[in-house]
């Protein structure tokens, strides 16, 4: 049952706070999204809670970037990206993922994926893959991958944001 009245402006556009604070009611996972950056060797990569798997066949994966993302031109230089999902202990990784500019990888432990780029020590899953396509919608892009290789990495739940935090998710028992 709606607890309010809905909020826009006389003009008919949504306050975009409001929006924000709607949409926080739904809760999302947090995932790294990592390359090697073609131009100078380095690793490279940013967070994102907007993941979702998109077709089973083909496969393919979509998320979110900001268009003031100063670090996606950076992986998206990259043939493969790799999709790290962030476990629910990883809430500092994040963190580190979703800083602008800086060293994003100092103190991180990971490894190689197939493709080359970073997995993430503790990460629940990676997925390598390749971009088909992005679309501008609005302040961001939203970036169509097609998975290449994936596979399971480590134990544990999912970090997840909700109502602007962080948490982890308890599984029925």
């Amino acid at each position: 049952m709606p607890t309010g009245q809905p909020h826009h402006s006389p003009n008919g556009h949504l306050d975009s706070r409001r929006f924000r604070q709607v949409l926080g009611r739904f809760a999302t996972g947090i995932v790294a999204i990592t390359a090697v950056d073609p131009l100078n060797g380095q690793p490279c990569g940013l967070a994102a809670n907007s993941f979702t798997s998109v077709s089973l066949n083909p496969p393919l994966v979509a998320f979110c970037v900001a268009h003031t993302s100063t670090s996606w031109p950076r992986v998206r230089g990259s043939k493969v990206i790799t999709v790290n999902v962030l476990a629910e202990d990883q809430q500092a990784v994040c963190a580190q993922m979703a800083a602008k500019g800086g060293d994003k990888f100092a103190g991180l432990a990971w490894t190689g994926s197939p493709g080359g780029n970073p997995v993430l020590e503790g990460t629940l899953a990676w997925l390598d893959c390749a971009v088909e396509n992005e679309h501008l919608a609005g302040d961001h892009m939203i970036v169509v991958a097609r998975v290449l290789q994936l596979d399971t990495h480590a134990d544990g739940g999912p970090l997840v944001f909700f109502r602007g935090g962080y948490g982890g998710f308890v599984e029925p028992s």
